[in-house]
């Protein structure tokens, strides 16, 4: 506040002792009024007048700090009570609605900051990603499930740098340029997983105080769109594979029924062949469930961890009768310093039982397959914004190999190298897609690796768990 000048005082008391100093001169002059008399009663009016100037200063500078008071105190939760007024020159009440409207002022602040922070705590609840757009479409504001898709440090930065599709972008150019209503795009973010947005970006009726002019709402469909091709896939790829071991099923029956009725030779030889037929079905039809249910919650991250030593344990202990009756060895390695993983352990059970059940298929009778855990200082980044150190899993074994042109088309569902082969076996062509979903789903990476006439390596980069050691580091 400006320092009062030095000079008001006096100023104040001549200029309002100018008129009874010049009616007493006139008086004196008049011989009206005996000088002395004259000067006696100046002093008294002088006297008077500074008292009541003095008065009445001290009150107005008294308001005028009570009023910066409450203006450096906007934040306070009570407002301070008003001072005294001793001036008769400034009425009581002005103080008074003075305070009452600080205290008007300040309830509406907190009512304003209240439904500000119902606002943010109703935002950050929501599920779908938000990002607040200011007038030249940089990001104002974002919500923690925007932060959690796109990672941190959003704010500032131009959306074509978070996202560039080019119908989003003219969608947000015709709101904030052109001062269309709402509009609505879908469209595909690239990534580990591809998923689908269907987004709103609409218009704010008026600038928010971070400059907000526009809201993007990202609703992910992936799951639906993804079902909806999932029905498509499964009825023309189900009644491919299904279409085989049914013919040949409806073949025998036919036969048992006509030419081979109460023939007990050709039963015993056609009802194996039955069996293995209805079987092939039954896995057919199990991996085709399970892949649709893993497809469907590829989008979404594993919030649990998984111990990976114990679990690769089980693994090789349930498929060791089964290297057995093929001559061969499980060999398990370095699963003892292996850190906990972010992952669902069920789903990362079967991505091991698929990868050691093909090598055991395929590898050679009396050679063994390996099965290598590890943790590189130099492996592969993986996780959600590839930026988590990993876990390896290598399973190797000593078959045949796969020719280098089929490696890039191994993960495509009901895709087979050899398909008279792989039938024989007992393969549905589905194993390997649904390791690579699983995988995905995790954030993880899948490398496959093969020289023909040496074997294969297939190897799963896993993300390791948040502020996780190596065994031996933590030992």
């Amino acid at each position: 506040m400006a320092q009062a000048h030095p000079y008001r005082v006096p100023l104040a008391v001549a200029v309002l002792s100018t008129p009874a100093a010049l009616v007493l001169a006139v008086l004196v002059i008049a011989g009206a009024l005996p000088a002395a008399h004259a000067l006696g009663g100046m002093a008294v009016i002088v006297a008077g007048m500074t008292l009541l100037v003095v008065w009445h200063v001290t009150s107005v500078r008294a308001v005028t700090q009570y009023v910066e008071r409450l203006r450096r105190n906007q934040d306070e939760a009570r407002v301070p009570d008003p001072p005294a007024i001793r001036s008769p020159g400034l009425d009581p009440d002005l103080v008074s609605a003075i305070a009452d409207s600080a205290r008007e002022r300040e309830r509406r602040r907190a009512e304003l900051r209240a439904a500000a922070e119902r606002l943010q705590t109703v935002l950050a609840a929501l599920p779908d990603p938000l990002l607040m757009l200011d007038a030249r479409g940089r990001i104002a504001a974002t919500n923690p499930a925007a932060r959690q898709l796109f990672g941190d440090n959003l704010a500032g930065r131009t959306l074509p740098s978070v996202l560039r599709n080019p119908d989003l972008l003219s969608a947000v150019d015709a709101v904030l340029r052109d001062g269309e209503a709402g509009q609505n795009v879908e469209f595909n973010v690239h990534g580990s997983v591809e998923r689908t947005f269907a987004t709103r970006v609409e218009p704010l009726p008026s600038p928010g105080p971070d400059g907000s002019a526009a809201i993007v709402s990202l609703h992910d469909v992936t799951a639906i769109r993804r079902a909806e091709r999932m029905r498509a896939d499964f009825v023309a790829n189900a009644s491919h594979e299904l279409r085989t071991p049914l013919s040949s099923l409806v073949g025998f029956v036919e036969t048992l029924e006509g030419p081979a009725r109460g023939d007990a030779e050709a039963m015993e030889r056609f009802l194996p062949i039955m069996r293995e037929q209805a079987e092939r079905m039954s896995n057919l039809v199990e991996d085709l469930l399970s892949l649709s249910r893993i497809e469907l919650d590829e989008h979404a991250v594993p919030e649990t961890t998984a111990e990976l030593g114990p679990l690769l344990g089980r693994v090789v202990e349930g498929l060791a009768l089964k290297a057995q009756d093929k001559d061969m060895a499980i060999e398990l390695s370095g699963a003892d310093a292996l850190p906990p993983v972010q992952g669902d352990s069920s789903q990362l059970t079967q991505v091991f039982q698929n990868l050691i059940d093909n090598a055991l298929k395929y590898g050679r009778p009396g050679t063994s397959v390996a099965v290598r855990a590890e943790t590189p200082d130099n492996g592969r980044a993986v996780g959600r914004h590839g930026q988590t150190r990993a876990v390896a899993v290598s399973v190797i074994d000593t078959g045949e190999g796969i020719p280098r042109e089929h490696i890039p088309r191994l993960t495509e569902r009901f895709y087979r190298v050899d398909k008279a082969r792989s039938r024989e076996m007992g393969g549905t062509g589905l194993g390997l897609a649904i390791v690579k979903h699983i995988v995905s789903r995790h954030r993880g990476r899948l490398e496959i690796a093969s020289e023909e006439g040496r074997g294969s390596r297939f190897t799963v980069y896993l993300p390791r768990a948040e502020g996780a050691q190596t065994g031996r580091a933590a030992a």
